[in-house]
């Protein structure tokens, strides 16, 4: 198993300095979360590097992958309507050319009110500083909206199953292209959508659960993974609707490629993706507020920073809803972040069931890949 290397001291506190001066409270949420919530998060592609294990009570839990949802949970359990939370301590996720448990130094901020675009650029401008306190000087920014892409789809007319449809194929960008490539093509009829999903798709939700269950007993089937009979219920029959559901027209299809390959300085790729929006659209609104969003980061110490704007979606957690930054290494290359972060106001609501909720948004650095000694 590969080992992260021994941290400098020095270098490991001038990261610490810069989380502890925000005045947070530093936590320490517990390592084991379950594994239907982190699931629910990811996705199935990320199962293949969890740790997962077996609790007392015959539960399924992961070895936590990162702090985000962790910390939440503990702000939604105190009660609390606002809150900043530092941490530190290990995250665990399988991995062939890297160590498997990876320190992270972080911070997650819960607010129901306040000014956005500020909290946003606060944020960015914290996790650069503490990026740069690892010593290295091939640095730079990377900057994203995950909201962007909801907003230009929702924008081009579509009906609402398809755009839901495209939109949580965002995060999965094999998926989404196999989706552009079959534009103007026929309705698919792909048997993989199966009998079964579309008689479940038929029955309300409580009665296809207890179908579901009844096939396994019959069937002397034991399901792992942590999903209840409902939740596998519910994401067979969205596989059978999107397998059953109308193509993109070609100019849809090439609008979205057009939007997909935004990537530039910050300034010109607004820029750019204006030409995209229509106007009056949720799409330009999104573009004016981060016009602002740059004022007040160019006005930090993070306006120093070579910085480009990628409009694709990226990330393994589906949990972010706006903002996404990335501090990048030219060393390192442009899939192997150093810091990240963003803001994710609805992901109170899905851990509490819809009870809670506001803005959200957090970042951390790893130290092993920001110490320029170790990071190699």
């Amino acid at each position: 198993m590969i080992q992260e290397p021994r941290l400098p001291a020095d270098r490991l506190e001038a990261i610490r300095a810069a989380f502890r001066e925000t005045g947070a409270t530093w936590v320490q949420p517990p390592v084991l979360q379950p594994l239907s919530l982190v699931l629910d998060l990811a996705g199935e592609a990320l199962r293949s590097r969890l740790f997962v294990l077996q609790a007392a009570g015959g539960e399924e839990v992961c070895l936590r992958p990162d702090f985000t949802a962790p910390v939440a949970r503990l702000h939604l359990a105190s009660g609390a309507a606002s809150g900043d939370y530092a941490y530190e301590g290990l995250v665990f996720r399988a991995s062939e050319d890297e160590a498997e448990e990876v320190l992270q130094i972080g911070i997650e901020r819960f607010a129901p009110d306040g000014d956005r675009v500020a909290a946003d650029a606060d944020l960015v401008d914290l996790v650069w500083r503490a990026s740069l306190a690892g010593g290295r000087g091939d640095l730079s920014l990377r900057l994203g909206d995950a909201g962007l892409f909801p907003a230009f789809v929702e924008s081009l007319g579509l009906t609402g199953a398809l755009a839901a449809r495209l939109t949580r194929m965002a995060a999965r960008p094999s998926r989404l292209a196999a989706e552009l490539d079959r534009a103007g093509g026929p309705e698919s009829d792909d048997p993989s959508e199966g009998v079964i999903a579309r008689r479940l798709g038929a029955l309300p939700p409580e009665e296809a659960a207890a179908l579901l269950e009844e096939i396994w007993m019959l069937s002397g089937i034991t399901p792992v993974g942590g999903r209840s009979a409902g939740e596998i219920a519910a994401r067979l029959v969205r596989r059978s609707e999107t397998a059953r559901a109308p193509s993109l027209s070609p100019d849809q299809a090439d609008a979205i490629r057009a939007f997909l390959t935004v990537r530039a300085a910050p300034r010109a790729a607004l820029e750019q993706l204006g030409r995209l929006a229509p106007k009056a659209s949720g799409l330009e609104a999104r573009l004016a507020d981060w016009a602002r969003r740059l004022d007040r980061i160019e006005a930090a110490s993070a306006g120093s920073a070579v910085a480009i704007f990628d409009a694709a979606p990226r990330g393994d957690f589906a949990y972010y809803d706006g903002l996404v930054v990335e501090v990048l290494s030219t060393a390192l290359g442009p899939d192997r972040p150093l810091a990240a972060g963003g803001r994710y106001d609805g992901l109170q609501a899905r851990l509490s069931g819809g009870v809670g909720g506001g803005a959200a948004l957090g970042g951390m650095v790893r130290p092993g890949r920001a110490i320029a000694e170790t990071g190699r």
